[in-house]
């Protein structure tokens, strides 16, 4: 029990101190001070409603990218393709919304969402599939699957389903009924600027299924099994191809889910270029949380924090920039990635306890 509280608790949180302390060397280079730096980081998005609504805000897409790396790395499979995976589901979603907007809000919206997981999870599943058939490595695939996501929507957007009358590569917005609450809706107190809507809570009920469907059903040990070992698998009698194709069926799906939050809750129509790299920043989530449904969570509410303090620095010091940002994220993934060193040390701070306990 101890070793697996290390394991998932322990050394996220040492690599992110330890990115931290190296964003604050490379601070001191610059010539500004780290404790300014970081106070209005956290003060401008852990300290106010709104710099609490607008880090929620930018966690809800990193939840859900997030569990679309972790359900792959759980069976063994690494998603790099949820970037793609997003932006056909959202295109999809779009269309629903606005062709079928005649629709009563009870039927549109349940409909939006199982198309944004269905759509996702086709589009996931498609390299799934040629791993489980061919063998094609599931990174190659994902990433030509990124490819042809980014040229199929963009022909749409800029072609035939671009709204008139406007330069900005957008559709026409979605309808009324399709359109999901804004969290001032629920809660008076959070201000109507804040764009929070009801996506953040999808995405927790995302995490809440993740964990049911990997740690308690029989789907879920067969998945966590083969990603595991697939041969030990298959030797007692798990349909390891069938679980390749589940598992990145479901991953897509997840990655899908980010148009609930982007369509339906926020800008209420496809912009060219929303996602901003959300589907590589979830497998920064998924690797700091340990592919575990609640370290994706407390992993994207960090990553949500640092983008929200990020657009203060700009304003209040004249040699960095959200830039900064950037490097603090890629320095907690090589610092995750690295696990193993502070395992070491980990271990031999325990193994010099025990020697000091016999010797006295």
């Amino acid at each position: 029990m101890l070793k697996r509280a290390v394991d998932v608790l322990f050394l996220p949180v040492v690599s992110v101190f330890a990115a931290i302390l190296v964003g604050s060397l490379l601070i001191i280079i610059i010539g500004e001070n780290p404790l300014a730096v970081y106070w209005i980081f956290f003060k401008n998005s852990l300290f106010s409603i709104s710099g609490i609504g607008y880090t929620l805000f930018y966690a809800t897409p990193l939840i859900f990218t997030g569990l679309a790396v972790a359900v792959g790395f759980q069976c063994g499979l690494f998603n790099i393709g949820a970037e793609g995976q997003l932006y056909v589901a959202t295109m999809a979603v779009t269309l629903v919304a606005i062709y079928l907007g005649g629709l009563s809000a009870w039927f549109l919206i349940p409909l939006c969402f199982i198309t944004s997981f269905i759509v996702g999870g086709i589009w996931g599943g498609i390299p799934g599939f040629l791993k489980a058939r061919f063998g094609g490595h599931e990174v190659i695939n994902t990433i030509m699957m990124n490819m042809i996501a980014y040229s199929l929507v963009n022909y749409l957007v800029v072609g035939p389903f671009h709204r008139k009358g406007t330069s900005v590569l957008e559709t026409e917005y979605i309808s009324e009924a399709a359109r999901i609450p804004r969290m001032h809706d629920l809660i008076p107190i959070i201000p109507e600027r804040i764009p929070l809507n009801f996506g953040f809570f999808i995405a927790l009920l995302a995490c809440l299924a993740t964990y049911l469907l990997l740690w308690k059903t029989k789907w879920g040990y067969e998945i966590r099994a083969v990603g595991i070992s697939g041969s030990v698998s298959k030797y007692a009698g798990i349909n390891v191809k069938r679980n390749i194709v589940l598992a990145m069926f479901i991953a897509g799906g997840f990655a899908g889910m980010v148009a609930i939050h982007e369509v339906m809750g926020y800008r209420y129509t496809y912009h060219d270029s929303f996602s901003q790299g959300a589907g590589f920043v979830g497998i920064a989530v998924a690797l700091l949380g340990r592919n575990h449904p609640a370290g994706v969570i407390l992993a994207a509410l960090l990553f949500g924090a640092l983008n929200r303090g990020s657009l203060f620095l700009d304003l209040h010091f004249d040699k960095l920039s959200k830039d900064l940002v950037m490097v603090l994220q890629g320095t907690i993934v090589l610092f995750v990635a690295t696990d193993k060193f502070f395992k070491k040390i980990v271990d031999a701070f325990k193994f010099k306890s025990k020697n000091n306990a016999v010797t006295e």
